[in-house]
């Protein structure tokens, strides 16, 4: 296993469960807001053959008022 898996994996669990707890009646939404930031941005690189061989995710249609010039 690459030395970042458990990282990764560990991370993206974290963020799924707050998800679910910022869904919940009566929860901080503060804290779910600083607490999603950071590890969002903790988010160690993908384990490798997450993505398919030349997956680029800045490829894509252009969205609402990308791409335009004035």
């Amino acid at each position: 296993m690459c030395p970042n898996c458990e990282d990764f994996i560990r991370t993206f669990v974290l963020l799924g469960q707050l998800a679910l707890y910022a869904e919940t009646f009566g929860s901080d939404q503060d804290f779910a807001d600083v607490v999603g930031g950071a590890l969002a941005v903790s988010l160690p690189e993908p384990p490798p053959g997450l993505f398919p061989p030349g997956y680029n995710p800045t490829d894509g249609p252009e969205y609402p008022g990308e791409g335009w010039t004035p």
